[in-house]
């Protein structure tokens, strides 16, 4: 396959930035989206000139590090699909390709493809946490926990904080990332104890971080490479109200 790709190239926030066009040519339709980039770069190197600068870690749908918005979708646009798992025979031969970075204004670009997502985790910081004993672990049995409660906790914890859902919302809101957080820990016993507390100082530091709001659309949901459901928004607005009147 022969690809043209126009990448969003950009030396840190201060910078402009523009789109720059290059060739990815003999590409193999069972390499995957970020093998088909490091060959890209592999033959900029060879020509002197600077790679393309680009997030990634596990290269396995785990960590979500592989954040790129690829023709106008969050990684890619295939169902519960990070960039890592996309793989080139999505595309066709002589398909032009436009590859960005998240754009967010709490996701300040600090190279091309790379951008600083520590909003996130000072979101996380500010309660998305247990304060509880961290010594000897306690019986598994020790403390029952209802099936639907796990299983609605389980799949609020599914969410990796790629920040997909930012990306991919008009507003640039964090909320599902945010409910996702927040409606794990309320709904087990061991976060009950400060959920009101927490709802608070995380929903304080999403606004003080710069996020847009929630004005449901449901492209966060669309754009999350695991299906978290906008469900847990409406659980982050009742523990949100419940704790305003405690």
């Amino acid at each position: 396959m022969n690809l043209t790709l126009n990448v969003w190239r950009q030396n840190g926030a201060g910078d402009k930035g523009r789109m720059e066009q290059y060739q990815a040519k003999n590409v193999s339709p069972d390499s995957s989206f970020l093998e088909m980039l490091d060959e890209v770069n592999e033959e900029l190197i060879r020509e002197g000139k600077e790679p393309i600068a680009f997030d990634h870690d596990c290269r396995e749908g785990i960590c979500g590090m592989c954040s790129q918005v690829i023709n106008g979708k969050p990684h890619g646009g295939q169902d519960r699909t990070t960039v890592c798992q996309l793989h080139m025979r999505s595309f066709k031969d002589g398909d032009a390709i436009f590859i960005e970075p998240w754009r967010a204004k709490a996701f300040p670009v600090l190279r091309d493809l790379a951008v600083d997502r520590n909003a996130l985790d000072r979101i996380m910081e500010a309660g998305g946490y247990t304060s509880c004993h961290t010594g000897g672990v306690a019986d598994g049995n020790a403390l029952l926990i209802g099936k639907p409660e796990a299983d609605y906790a389980m799949d609020a914890a599914e969410c990796i904080g790629c920040g997909a859902c930012v990306a991919g919302c008009l507003n640039s809101s964090a909320m599902l990332f945010t409910s996702a957080k927040v409606a794990q820990l309320a709904t087990l016993p061991q976060g009950k104890v400060e959920a009101a507390k927490r709802v608070k100082s995380m929903t304080a530091e999403l606004k003080a971080q710069g996020f847009g709001n929630c004005t449901n659309h449901y492209e966060c949901q669309a754009s999350c490479p695991k299906g978290i459901d906008v469900k847990f928004i409406a659980t982050l607005n009742r523990e949100y109200i419940k704790a305003l009147v405690k």
